[in-house]
């Protein structure tokens, strides 16, 4: 479904606040033409239509060049390579990948459109839902939790990826526009805390099956949670735990029995999943100029190998080629593979060795992403296929909050008999045996279990362990915790934002 598209230039370099791309599975309406946005948000429906603008920026993986998070974040890591055709295809991949990133060749751009698009939507409707005269109490409770949840989402991505942010939570005059300052990362996070805080006494427990994708009390749970976490203050760590218990314990959630079954493509929304963006091939979506108008996944269209020619997938770009370095972890030294390396692996010598080929491609390893690989039978009949992918984006899951828990338990000194049974039900699902719960075997769990889903990253930063890994690859400490601030964000605000130490 799309409505008028109106343009709303400012700092943040001109968010598209109207609402296109409205087609969710909780939200099935008839276009209803165009409206001016003074003469809207007048009832439950029109105000339902901007809550689920914010929620569609979520989806978007095209801000300012291709952003997807799982593969972008992947390449960040040391579980991919930047691959593709050559080194000048797709720079800012390339450049986070070796950690060259400046602030006219990065991903900043898009990352930073995107939040701020999603801040500003997120801050439109909460102030139109006040304004708005026929909504129930109910209706505006929820409504309002689920904007300030949002608004949180995208401000934890914004201060992870770069730290000092401008801190924006209404509306802005005309003549403040181009003179935000930045906010130091702790109050980006108190207002964070704020918000989920706020909200999650007031979200559901669950939804009901035509509602999947909106947001939970635990989504809102786990994220502050996270939040927490990302502070990296142990004095909190006992706090953190205990919100991930809440979620942990929840009736909601299992862990499935067959890790594989996690990331099939026909299993969306399973009982793992806490927080889960979906993507449809709805849109029918054919616009190369501007693919973040339909609801398909791009990632999988990017990771797959080029020119594929076989059973299971289709063909793909050939980008985030697997590193050496995780098949290596995912190796035991007996040369056996972690029961969890076939869910997460493509190995493209073993496709050949049974008659499939495909184009080596820069960076080339024989090895590609699979937990959103391009299936063959999740690929598009409608639309152009490559933008249309219906794969969903699991942000958080149950094993993700099991180890962020008894991380956290271990850290605050906190029960060491639960910190080691999270641990061991997460091993045991794959068939591993119980290990004892330190900090290192934790941390390798991490790594394991949640490979190439966009979490590597931002663990190894925020437990300061990125200079020591990711050190050989490039990275320089005090410098490649963060992107580097768009440049011309910079120009347009006469310096009163400034630039991140390093770049």
């Amino acid at each position: 479904m799309k409505l008028n598209k109106s343009i709303y230039t400012s700092l943040f370099l001109a968010g598209l606040v109207a609402f296109s791309s409205c087609d969710k599975e909780f939200l099935e309406l008839t276009p209803r033409g165009t409206e001016l946005e003074g003469n809207f948000y007048q009832n439950e429906t029109q105000v339902m239509q901007g809550l689920v603008a914010v929620y569609d920026v979520m989806q978007w993986g095209n801000s300012g060049g291709y952003t997807m998070k799982q593969p972008l974040l992947t390449v960040a890591s040391d579980e991919a390579h930047a691959g593709g055709g050559s080194a000048t295809d797709q720079v800012s991949w390339v450049a986070w990948d070796n950690f060259t990133v400046d602030p006219f060749i990065s991903p900043s751009t898009g990352l930073w459109q995107k939040n701020f698009t999603g801040v500003y939507r997120a801050n439109l409707i909460l102030t139109k839902i006040e304004e708005a005269p026929a909504l129930s109490q109910a209706f505006k409770t929820r409504a309002i939790a689920e904007a300030k949840t949002l608004r949180a989402y995208f401000y934890f991505d914004l201060v992870r990826f770069f730290g000092r942010v401008p801190l924006i939570t209404g509306a802005i005059p005309t003549s403040d526009l181009y003179s935000q300052k930045q906010a130091t990362p702790a109050e980006i996070y108190a207002q964070i805390e704020k918000d989920l805080k706020e909200a999650r006494v007031d979200l559901p427990s669950s939804v009901p099956a035509t509602e999947k994708g909106r947001l939970t009390k635990y989504a809102a749970t786990a994220l502050l949670g996270k939040a927490i976490m990302h502070q990296n203050d142990n004095g909190r760590m006992a706090e953190a735990a205990a919100l991930f218990k809440e979620v942990n314990t929840a009736s909601n959630y299992q862990l499935l029995q067959n890790y594989g079954d996690i990331f099939k493509p026909d299993n969306q929304f399973n009982a793992e999943s806490i927080l889960e963006i979906p993507h449809s091939t709805k849109g029918v979506w054919g616009d190369w100029g501007w693919v973040n108008g339909g609801e398909g996944n791009v990632a999988p269209q990017f990771v797959g190998p080029e020119n594929y020619n076989g059973p299971l997938y289709s063909g793909g770009w050939g980008f985030a080629p697997i590193s050496l370095d995780l098949v290596a972890a995912m190796t035991n030294a007996d040369m056996t593979r972690d029961p969890r390396f076939e869910h997460t692996i493509i190995d493209g010598k073993a496709l050949k060795a049974q008659g499939a080929s495909y184009n080596p491609r820069y960076q080339n390893t024989d090895y590609f992403i699979k937990k959103y690989a391009p299936y063959a039978s999740a690929k598009s009949p409608v639309g152009t296929p490559e933008l249309n992918w219906p794969i969903n984006e699991i942000e958080i899951r149950l094993a993700d909050t099991y180890l962020l828990e008894a991380e956290a338990l271990v850290r605050s000194g906190g029960d060491a008999t639960r910190a080691k049974m999270l641990l061991d039900a997460v091993r045991a699902r794959v068939g591993l045996p119980s290990v004892p719960a330190t900090l290192d075997n934790i941390y390798r769990e991490r790594q394991l279990e949640l490979a190439t889903e966009g979490h590597r990253f931002f663990d190894l930063v925020r437990t300061g362990r990125a200079a020591a890994v990711l050190g050989p690859l490039g990275f320089k400490a005090n410098r490649n915790e963060f992107l580097p601030i768009p440049q011309q964000e910079i120009d347009i605000t006469n310096s009163t934002i400034t630039q991140n130490p390093g770049y």
